[in-house]
């Protein structure tokens, strides 16, 4: 079972779904690429708009999650990149609807000057871990 946490000696949440610690269950741990809104034909949803943009970054997540049994509340740890922190409220409010403060991983915001392409506002980077239990190998 996964443990998150958050000692008393770590700053407040003030509503925002993160934690500062996570003891991941016992399970397979699954390193995800970048994603960033490229749908599956490769092409950009959401040019200019972060929300859209993040939006399509969290599902293709939850699409490899669901390929080797995952979901979202596997991730153990998040790094979101961003370009500009007028994003920030649209990352946060997508960010809110995707998990709870129970189910938050632990997480990394970085402002960079760019993305692999100049239209890519935003780009995600976990890592989860699958329980035994629900994994399933890839390449079946």
């Amino acid at each position: 079972m996964t443990v998150r946490f958050n000692p008393a000696s770590g700053w407040p949440q003030n509503g925002r779904a993160f934690n500062h610690g996570i003891v991941a269950p016992e399970g397979r741990t699954l390193y995800i690429t970048g994603q960033v809104a490229w749908d599956g034909y490769g092409l950009l949803v959401g040019k200019g708009e972060c929300e859209a943009q993040i939006r399509q970054c969290f599902d293709n997540v939850e699409s490899i999650l669901a390929s080797v049994g995952g979901r979202l509340e596997d991730i153990v740890s998040l790094t979101i990149f961003f370009l500009n922190p007028a994003d920030l409220p649209a990352i946060q409010k997508v960010r809110a609807e995707r998990f709870t403060s129970e189910n938050a991983p632990a997480s990394i915001l970085i402002q960079t000057p760019g993305l692999v392409s100049p239209e890519l506002l935003v780009e995600l980077v976990p890592i989860a871990v699958i329980p035994h239990a629900r994994y399933r190998d890839p390449a079946v």
